[in-house]
This record gives C-alpha cells, structure tokens and sequence, in this order.
C-alpha cells in the first residue's frame, strides 16, 4: 500500500504524541487561566467584507521553500496593513518548515487573532495551541476518527479555543457538524495528492448551515477566484502560497476584498 504525504506527516505526528512525557492535567489548568484570546471566529463573523486568513508558510511539501528568508513579524504586519481579518501560521517544522516561535512572533507583530495551523492528533496538541498564545486550533477530519474530533473540539472550546474544523466532502461535514462545530473550512487541496480542485468549495458551499462560518481554504490565486468563492457563500477564504510569494502581500490582500 502506497504511503500518502498525509500519512507520512499524520505518523510523524503520532509518534511524537506517543513520546510525549509532559503531565496533560498541570498543562490543562494553566491553559484554563490565561487571559480571553483575540476572538478569531468572531473577526470573521463580524464583518460585513469578505474575510481573509493570510497564512505565513515557509514552505509546502509539494512545492518546497516558498520564501527562505520570510520574516514573521514583518509577514504579519504587511498582512495587517492589507487589510487581513485573521492570521494563519504553520507550526510543523519537519514539513513545512514553520515552529512555534514563527506563531509567538507573528501575533506579537499585530493586533490579528492568529489560528495555529498544525496537525492535531493529541489533547497536548490543542492545549499547546493555546500555550503558545493562538487563538484559533485547526481540528482536520480527514486526519482524525469521529470520538477524537469531538473531544479535541470540546476541548478547544473548554480552554478558550475558536476551532476551524477542516472538511473535504459531505461526510466529513457530517463529522464536524457532529462535533458542534461553528467554523468550517472546507479545503480545495486534496490532503493524499496535494492536487487542488477549485470546484470543491463552490460545491460544498451549499450544503454547510448557513449559521456556520464558511472558509475556503487553499488554491486561491486572486480576486477572481475571491469573489467566486464569495459569491458562492463563503465568508471567508484562507490564503497562503499566493500571499507569501507575492512581492507586496498588503496589495494582494487588498486584491482579495476588492
């Protein structure tokens, strides 16, 4: 059977969780006292233009580096002086390049709530989102069994924790909507192939309750492609490759709102 990059990056994951030592309980009751995140969710849903999640992404394990000397704070400022609603900052190191650090000094840079985009396998991975000083978790349900969702969703929330769930098709709509899930992405990136079908999202958009927040993740290449998606329901659209590699990404934002 063939080893997809999902499963490559998901065992990776799990075998870290396995080795993991730290007392879950100690690390839950810090995270239970610190203060009121930023209000992720809340940026999105309260505006009345299209939202833009504009991710800081050093490097993609289809395409490689994308930009070898990025400069987090820098990234996220430019990205606020755009216009962003939201920052999104990869934390996995081994196959996008990104850390924790790259997250504390990007929201430490602006004033944007920030969503930790890792891949969560484990209770200490949401309750390190929320250590580290995110303000959002990403919750993925092509990587995660329906009771483990539920849980971390859960568990997200207990902690303070907006929770983007990351959704494909049908089924795993079904999934997050089981979770309680409020926020909802659906990714026009195929996770085994690394492929983008830019019909995915149009074609989910109907089927996700409109009380949900909708956000159309990856494969958005400009304002054309912005304006379908929000025409199409969406509320927001989460962006990375295209911003990290423009030379002005605060116009390129200002771009995807126009």
């Amino acid at each position: 059977m063939t080893t997809t990059y999902l499963d490559a990056i998901l065992d990776a994951h799990r075998a870290a969780a396995a080795a993991e030592k730290r007392a879950v309980d100690q690390l839950l009751d810090v995270a239970r006292g610190m203060p009121p995140t930023r209000g992720f969710r809340a940026a999105l849903a309260d505006s009345d233009q299209l939202g833009v999640i504009s991710e800081i992404k050093r490097r993609s394990p289809s395409k490689g580096d994308l930009l070898a000397d990025l400069d987090p704070a820098e990234m996220a400022r430019s990205y606020e002086r755009g216009g962003a609603s939201c920052l999104s900052v990869l934390t996995d190191a081994p196959h996008f390049g990104g850390s924790v650090g790259d997250l504390v000094t990007a929201w430490q840079a602006c004033s944007l709530p920030t969503l930790r985009k890792d891949f969560t396998v484990c209770p200490l991975d949401v309750i390190d989102a929320r250590l580290m000083g995110a303000d959002c978790v990403l919750l993925i349900a092509a990587a995660l069994d329906r009771t483990e969702l539920v849980d971390f969703h859960q568990l997200a929330t207990e902690i303070g924790l907006d929770v983007l769930v990351e959704i494909h098709d049908e089924a795993e709509l079904d999934l997050a909507l089981a979770a309680d899930a409020t926020l909802i992405g659906v990714n026009q990136r195929d996770l085994i192939t690394f492929k983008v079908d830019h019909e995915r999202a149009v074609r989910m958009a109907s089927v996700i309750p409109d009380q949900a927040v909708k956000v159309a993740e990856s494969g958005v290449r400009g304002g054309d492609d912005a304006r379908r998606l929000e025409a199409a329901g969406y509320d927001a659209v989460l962006v990375g490759e295209t911003l990290v590699t423009s030379p002005d990404p605060a116009a390129a934002i200002a771009e995807l709102i126009a």
